[in-house]
């Protein structure tokens, strides 16, 4: 990988870290030469602190890593992109990112997820997403039918709490089945970016 370090008096080029699941830009650090190298190595995203004036590898402290999935530098080798899963929080404020206080709707999606990937993965007594991953996926498919039948049924009247919750029930069970399937949203998302080109 070419950087341009020499473009910038101090040596360091911006390095934008954004989410690799989701897309949301986590925050702007600053790496030369040896921190994007222990970044490599290590898969824990490293920066220069101009504060610390030393390597700081973030998450040292907190435990809010930045695991490493890609690099990829500009058009003009000066200014690098970091693809990462977060572990935690990435703010000092406990933010999710240094952009914004609190998530956007749409994250939630990405956090449910999680919680329904970590009820398959270590199941709860009395959880119902565990339950319903032990009934096996013709219990998970069917539940995903039943939801639509109700959406579209809810559709047809003018009720909008009654429609937006029948919705809310189909997405939450469509979200249980992908992940039964061993998919997640953004395969999905995947498949129609290349639809719409």
């Amino acid at each position: 990988m070419k950087v341009d370090y020499a473009k910038y008096a101090d040596g360091l080029v911006p390095a934008i870290v954004q989410d690799d699941h989701t897309g949301k830009v986590l925050m702007l650090g600053f790496m030369n030469k040896e921190a994007l190298q222990k970044t490599i190595d290590t898969g824990k995203v490293t920066f220069y602190s101009r504060t610390k004036m030393r390597l700081w590898t973030k998450g040292e402290e907190s435990g809010n890593f930045l695991d490493l999935k890609s690099i990829t530098p500009d058009c003009d080798n000066d200014t690098l992109l970091v693809k990462a899963a977060p572990v935690g929080p990435v703010c000092h404020t406990g933010a999710d990112t240094c952009f914004s206080e609190k998530n956007k709707s749409i994250d939630f999606l990405y956090h449910l997820e999680e919680v329904i990937a970590g009820r398959q993965q270590n199941p709860a007594e009395g959880s119902y997403v565990s339950g319903l991953f032990k009934k096996g996926i013709n219990a998970v498919a069917q539940k995903v039918g039943e939801e639509a039948v109700e959406l579209v049924i809810e559709a047809k009247d003018n009720d909008e709490d009654k429609f937006l919750g029948e919705a809310a029930d189909l997405l939450f069970h469509y979200l249980i089945l992908l992940k039964a399937k061993g998919y997640g949203i953004s395969h999905v998302a995947q498949v129609l970016e290349k639809r719409h080109k």
